[in-house]
C-alpha cells in the first residue's frame, strides 16, 4: 500500500468504508474512510439499568482490518488476526459518549413511534426518572475519577441534553450571590424542580449544532432560541451556534439516515481539531447510533457488535479516536529523517 495523489493504493480488497476521503484499490474498486479518523473502539461503558451498579467495564477488543492497514504503517503483508496494537498517545483522543436521560417524549415514543409527532413534546425536557438517571451517572463519573480527567463537555443545544450535561458534569453548591459566577443552570429550568447548578469546579460546557438529534418533522427535536437557553443556562458557552432561531429543523423534511451519519462524521472531524484530549459529548440516540455504527462496517465482528448497539438513556460509553493521517505523517517524517511533532506528555 502507498500514498498516491491523495489516494491509497492497495493490493487487496477489504470492507467498504463510510466517508468523504476516498481510497482507490488496485482492483479498480474504490473505498472510503471517515475523514482522517480511522478508528473507534469501546474501552468502557456504563450499564443503563438503574438497578445495576455503575462501574467501568473494560472491554478489550481487537482492532480488525483497519488497525493493521492504517495504524501500523499500512503493511501489505499483515494478517487480520487479533492482538495488541501500539500507536502514540498524541495521535488519539478519548471521548465519552453520553445519551441524554429519559425525556418526556421517550415515555410514549418508545412504545409508539408515532407519539414523537406530538407537538406537546417540543424540545422535550427530562422526566423525574431522567433526572434520577442523571444523578446516578453523576455519582459514577465522580466515584470513578472520570470527572477529574475530562477537559471539555460538548452538548447538543436541546433542553434534555443541556439538562443532562449540567446535571452530570456541573459543579456543586451554587449560591445566589450577586458577586459570584453565574450558574450553569438556573433553578427549575425546563420544569425540572431542581435547584440551580454551580459552574465552579467543573469542565467548561459548550454547545455544538453538529451533534443534534436527527433533524426535522418531530417537534421534540426542534430547539428553542439560543437567547432562551442563555437565560436558563447562563454559564454554558453558546458562541459556536450561528443563529438564534432554529434554522436546521424543517417541519416537513426528515433528515435521512445517510445525511445524519455524514453529519456525525463531520462532527468527529471537527472534534479532532480541538486541543482538548479527553472530551465528553452529551447527545442523542439516533445521532450516536448512526455515527458510531458507521465505523462498524470495517471492524472485527466483536467490535462491530459493540458499535452497533443502541444507547440507553443516560448511558455512557468511552471510545478512542485515532487520526490515521497523523500516523502517516509520523511515518513520513521518520523516513525523511525529520522528527514528528507532538508529545505525549
Amino acid at each position: 500500500m502507498k500514498m498516491m495523489s491523495g489516494c491509497v493504493t492497495v493490493n487487496r480488497s477489504f470492507s467498504t468504508f463510510p466517508s468523504p476521503l476516498r481510497f482507490r484499490c488496485t482492483f479498480s474498486r474504490t473505498f472510503s474512510i471517515p475523514n482522517n479518523l480511522c478508528l473507534l473502539f469501546t474501552v468502557s461503558s456504563v450499564p443503563r439499568d438503574l438497578r445495576s451498579p455503575l462501574e467501568f467495564d473494560a472491554l478489550l477488543l481487537s482492532f480488525s482490518v483497519l488497525r493493521h492497514e492504517c495504524l501500523l504503517g499500512f503493511s501489505e503483508n499483515m494478517d487480520y488476526g487479533g492482538g495488541p496494537c501500539m500507536f502514540p498517545l498524541h495521535r488519539c483522543k478519548t471521548i465519552h459518549l453520553v445519551r441524554h436521560g429519559q425525556g418526556i417524549h421517550n415515555v410514549e415514543g418508545d412504545k409508539n413511534y408515532g407519539a414523537y409527532m406530538n407537538p406537546e413534546y417540543f424540545d422535550a425536557h427530562l422526566t423525574p426518572l431522567g433526572w434520577q438517571q442523571v444523578d446516578n451517572l453523576r455519582k459514577h463519573v465522580h466515584a470513578s475519577g472520570l470527572m477529574k480527567r475530562i477537559d471539555l463537555v460538548i452538548a447538543s443545544p436541546l433542553l434534555r441534553t443541556l439538562q443532562t450535561a449540567v446535571g452530570v458534569f456541573g459543579g456543586e453548591g451554587h449560591t445566589d450571590r450577586t458577586d459570584g459566577p453565574p450558574p450553569l443552570m438556573v433553578s427549575n429550568a425546563g420544569n425540572s424542580s431542581r435547584a440551580a447548578i454551580s459552574s465552579l469546579n467543573c469542565p467548561p460546557i459548550v454547545t455544538v449544532e453538529l451533534c443534534r438529534e436527527r433533524l426535522g418533522v418531530h417537534p421534540c427535536d426542534k430547539r428553542r432560541s439560543i437567547s432562551e437557553y442563555q437565560f436558563l443556562f447562563p454559564a454554558i458557552d453558546f458562541s459556536l451556534i450561528d443563529s438564534n432561531e432554529d434554522t436546521w429543523w424543517k417541519a416537513d423534511v426528515r433528515e435521512t439516515k445517510e445525511s445524519l451519519a455524514a453529519r456525525g462524521l463531520k462532527f468527529l472531524n471537527w472534534l479532532w481539531t480541538q486541543k482538548e484530549k479527553e472530551i465528553a459529548i452529551v447527545t442523542h440516540r439516533a445521532f450516536l447510533f448512526h455515527t458510531v455504527n458507521s465505523f462498524g462496517n470495517y471492524s472485527h465482528p466483536l467490535v462491530k457488535k459493540e458499535l452497533s448497539k443502541h444507547f440507553g438513556n443516560c448511558e455512557l460509553r468511552s471510545m478512542v479516536i485515532v487520526d490515521c493521517l497523523r500516523a502517516l505523517d509520523a511515518s513520513t517524517a521518520k523516513d525523511s529523517g525529520e522528527s514528528p511533532s507532538g508529545m505525549d506528555l
